[in-house]
């Protein structure tokens, strides 16, 4: 039975790649600080044989007992405002943070995947996003504490590769929603659909017509469990390439929870933001087999119910998803 570290696995998408860890029939390991993961994410794993959950900081030096197969390192801040309330955490997380993990593998024996970010193209002067762009990155920026974080910790896990002979791996996510999502997480989907919900305005930072790819969460982890059993060690995109205007996604949310909401338009919420961001998955279709699966609509119906759920009785309006 294969055994499994994951760093950050009470997130968003850890929580969801030990799942799928489990479901394959794996012991997980997991390592978490609970600075943005949040415990109930793992409650259904609670007991079970297999299962075991460790809150420590992977920025301070930390060992597992007994054998590890894989360590997948996921431990990091992921929206805007987590990396600008906690920037000094984001820049050591993915310095010492990555080290550390990688040291961890390193002395098991083990396999090891990073998670990146497509945060590290910047706001791209190329589009779509392909691995072998470098980047449009502002390293003193608010955004880089994050962005640089990342880009860093790739340059840390190549080197480990090749000079210490590390058995690598390196996603780079785009965005990703769907369950689990904080309703206080800041980004676009937690945003736009609680606020609908609601009846509330609908913020549109900007004109609405900078454009994101949205891929629902169990895609994602379809290619992070492709990537992980792959022997490719150069980092690759996984997102959806299906690219749209932030006034459409708004519009598209509108129209899902039949939600009165108007939409509003405001100031950047933080400067560089991304006017573009799409992926290039040529790379993932020639070696994994991967592409998406699931349509913006089936996800987003799937996303809002959760939150639907999640909101206080009374909170959200009764129009149906």
């Amino acid at each position: 039975m294969a055994r499994a570290v994951v760093t950050g696995g009470a997130g968003f998408i850890g929580s969801h790649l030990v799942d799928r860890l489990m479901a394959e029939g794996w012991q997980v390991v997991v390592i978490d600080n609970l600075i943005t993961g949040r415990l109930e994410n793992l409650q259904h794993l609670m007991g079970r044989d297999g299962f075991q959950f460790l809150q420590h900081d992977v920025c301070e030096p930390f060992d597992i007992e007994g054998p590890v197969d894989y360590v997948f390192h996921l431990a990091s801040t992921a929206s805007p405002v987590d990396f600008v309330k906690h920037p000094i955490e984001t820049l050591r997380v993915g310095s010492y943070g990555t080290e550390n993990a990688l040291q961890l593998a390193l002395h098991k024996g083990a396999k090891f995947l990073f998670s990146s970010t497509s945060e590290v193209y910047g706001d791209p002067l190329v589009h779509p996003q392909a691995e072998d762009y470098w980047g449009n990155v502002n390293p003193i920026g608010v955004r880089g504490v994050y962005d640089e974080a990342k880009r860093y910790a790739e340059s840390l896990v190549m080197a480990y590769h090749r000079y210490k002979g590390a058995d690598t791996r390196i996603v780079r996510i785009f965005n990703t929603y769907g369950e689990r999502m904080r309703l206080d997480d800041g980004r676009v989907v937690p945003n736009f659909v609680c606020q609908a919900l609601r009846g509330e305005p609908i913020t549109v930072y900007g004109d609405g017509s900078q454009t994101r790819s949205f891929g629902y969460v169990s895609d994602l982890i379809e290619g992070i469990w492709r990537l992980a059993h792959s022997d490719y060690h150069e980092p690759l995109n996984i997102g959806n390439p299906e690219e749209r205007t932030i006034l459409e996604f708004a519009q598209m949310i509108k129209r899902l929870t039949g939600s009165s909401s108007p939409i509003v338009f405001q100031e950047f919420f933080t400067p560089d933001d991304p006017k573009q961001r799409c992926p290039d998955i040529t790379r993932a279709r020639q070696i994994l087999g991967w592409e998406p699966k699931v349509s913006l609509e089936e996800g987003l119906l799937r996303t809002i119910e959760y939150f639907r759920v999640r909101l206080a009785p009374g909170d959200a309006t009764s129009a149906p998803a």
